[in-house]
C-alpha cells in the first residue's frame, strides 16, 4: 500500500483564536497562565507564541464565534493533573477533569474566564518543545 503524498501546501497547525471580549483582562490571564508575554500585542488582537505555535486573542466576536460550531484545542503539558490544577488556582472552571485516555495520554478541559474551552493533553508519544 503505498503512502500519500504530503500536500506541500500544508505546513501544520500554526495559530488557535479564542474570543476575549476583554482584551486586557484577557492578554492578562493568558500571560500568567503561560509565563510569557505576547509578541504581538495591538488594540485589534494579541498574539502568544507557545512553543512555536500561536494562541491568538481576538475581541471580535464575528471573527472567533466558539459556540455548538467551536472546536476544542489541546495544549501539550508535561503534566496534565498540575496544569488542571493551576488553570483552576487561576480562575479557570473545570468542563472535564483529568482522564487517562490510554497509552499513558492524559487530557482535560477547562472554561477560561472568558468562556473558551481551553484543553491540555499530557501525551509521550510526541515530543512537544518547552515553553
Amino acid at each position: 500500500m503505498n503512502s500519500p503524498t504530503p500536500n506541500p501546501h500544508f505546513q501544520g497547525l500554526r495559530t488557535v483564536s479564542y474570543h476575549a471580549p476583554d482584551l486586557a483582562k484577557a492578554k492578562a490571564w493568558y500571560a500568567a497562565v503561560l509565563g510569557i508575554q505576547p509578541y504581538f500585542d495591538q488594540p485589534f488582537y494579541v498574539g502568544f507564541n507557545v512553543g512555536g505555535y500561536e494562541l491568538a486573542l481576538d475581541p471580535d466576536a464575528a471573527s472567533t464565534p466558539g459556540g455548538p460550531a467551536g472546536a476544542v484545542t489541546y495544549w501539550g503539558v508535561t503534566d496534565a493533573q498540575a496544569a488542571f490544577d493551576r488553570l483552576i488556582s487561576l480562575g479557570a472552571v473545570g468542563r472535564s477533569a483529568v482522564q487517562d485516555v490510554g497509552e499513558g495520554i492524559r487530557v482535560a478541559t477547562v472554561f477560561d474566564p472568558f468562556g473558551n474551552i481551553f484543553g491540555i493533553i499530557q501525551n509521550p508519544h510526541f515530543s512537544l518543545p518547552q515553553i
